[in-house]
């Protein structure tokens, strides 16, 4: 389902939309495919930082584990 709304734009964000989108293309749809690309940048942000977070927890568990691995390594 779609919702008509009205937002305000300066002239330079709406020349930019026009130049990138293309001839006769629609501002909605360019917009909108926009926001949804910048949500998912917000999303993908959001998931690095707990990530992140989990990795941090663990980090000193994680550099034993891989010290103890590469101390098997045979030497080069």
């Amino acid at each position: 389902m779609k919702v008509k709304t009205s937002i305000t734009l300066s002239d330079t964000v709406l020349t930019a939309i026009d130049r990138h989108a293309g001839k006769g293309a629609n501002r909605s749809e360019f917009i909108e495919n926009a926001v949804r690309a910048y949500i998912a940048s917000l999303l993908r942000k959001e998931q690095n930082a707990r990530d992140l977070a989990i990795i941090n927890r663990h980090a000193a568990r994680l550099n034993r584990e891989a010290k103890d691995v590469l101390d098997y390594q045979a030497p080069l």
